[in-house]
């Protein structure tokens, strides 16, 4: 099959690492996929680096009719097979595209809130799949949004846990780090923006530091709530005990760093940096939100808290510091969760699936 993937997005996180695994995945497999995105968008320059093709099609709103019509003329002229789209702009576009092309087409939703299914927003008439997040994301598309439930799939994000493992050991890391031996570290990966509520992970790191002195919390990823956290940071007073690391690529070495992972957003439809974490065997501390309680099962393979709760929040990972076996626990049981669930292979096969069956059905329509 050709795959086209459209991507609108300028951003650098799980929604746009989702696409690039998928995308090497089914190359691995013997598919064809393209990327379809703006020139100056991050996961342009990406796909390109990891041996992705990529059509440059500016895409500047959801009415750009030149953006549709050079979609049009790449389906057929390259013969694509399913239309992948990702955001809200591209989705528009590649909707209407798809339709007169005459390819399928396929949506995937990544966050967490709530979609319009009516004429209105026709845009949700032009797709025959809705690839969701997790169980919770199906039940809210189809019980509050009205969406077919013969539309919506589930199919979470999975990671590749063959080549996601650290090069450095934790000893290594940490000395990277300037982090001693015994320190308890706190560690977040996620893009600094407001739904993340990292000033709520940072009121409860407060108040763990007070508990344990001895503890760091380390924040990996830029966004445009950086500096703000960074002044929040400074008010607070605890700027000895955190650190902020920017964007990184070695996130599979900070998680053998780190002692808990900590998530705080207020909505999620699916965390990357949480199942990596309980994949390497990281417990970890999570709001209950979203789809996030079908990664985070409580005190299974996380302990999961109230959302804007930071006493709460500090609580639980002052818990998984003060009790090493339980931390143990969690981290072992999480790693079967996550390999067993979230796995790379279970991605594409569930998403390979879907489309060689629309391409079928596609194949004998009139």
């Amino acid at each position: 099959m050709h795959i086209l993937h459209t991507e609108w997005s300028n951003g650098a996180g799980g929604q746009e690492r989702r696409i690039l695994s998928e995308a090497m995945g089914m190359q691995k497999r013997g598919h064809r996929v393209t990327i379809a995105t703006g020139e100056n968008c991050w996961i342009a320059g990406e796909a390109k680096r990891l041996g992705i093709p990529v059509e440059f099609c500016p895409m500047r709103g959801k009415a750009d009719f030149k953006a549709m019509r050079a979609l049009v003329d790449f389906c057929r002229r390259e013969r694509v097979d399913i239309l992948h789209t990702h955001s809200g702009i591209d989705s528009w576009i590649g909707g209407i595209a798809a339709k007169f092309a005459r390819v399928p087409a396929v949506r995937t939703r990544h966050l967490f809130l709530p979609l319009k299914y009516n004429p209105i927003n026709f845009v949700h008439y032009l797709f025959d799949r809705f690839f969701a997040l997790g169980e919770t994301m199906c039940t809210m598309l189809v019980k509050d949004c009205g969406f077919p439930a013969e539309k919506v799939i589930n199919i979470p994000t999975g990671i590749d846990f063959a080549n996601f493992s650290p090069r450095l050991s934790r000893q290594e890391m940490r000395a990277a780090l300037g982090l001693a031996a015994d320190t308890f570290v706190v560690l977040t990966v996620a893009v600094i923006r407001g739904v993340k509520r990292h000033d709520v992970a940072l009121k409860a790191f407060k108040l763990l530091h007070a508990q344990n002195p001895n503890s760091r919390y380390l924040i990996a990823g830029e966004g445009p709530m950086r500096a703000p956290m960074e002044q929040l940071t400074s008010e607070l007073g605890i700027d000895a005990g955190v650190q902020f690391l920017g964007h990184r690529t070695d996130v599979a070495d900070l998680i053998q760093a780190a002692d808990v992972m900590l998530l705080t957003s207020r909505s999620e439809a699916q965390s990357q940096a949480l199942t990596q974490s309980i994949g390497l065997g990281l417990p970890v501390v999570a709001t209950a939100v979203g789809g996030v309680p079908e990664v985070v099962l409580h005190e299974r393979t996380g302990l999961l808290v109230p959302p804007d709760d930071p006493e709460a929040t500090a609580a639980a990972l002052l818990r998984i510091a003060n009790d090493p076996a339980l931390a143990k626990t969690l981290g072992e049981q999480g790693k079967a969760h996550a390999h067993q669930h979230y796995s790379l292979e279970v991605m594409l096969d569930r998403s390979e699936a879907v489309y060689r069956q629309l391409c079928q059905r596609s194949a004998v329509r009139p």
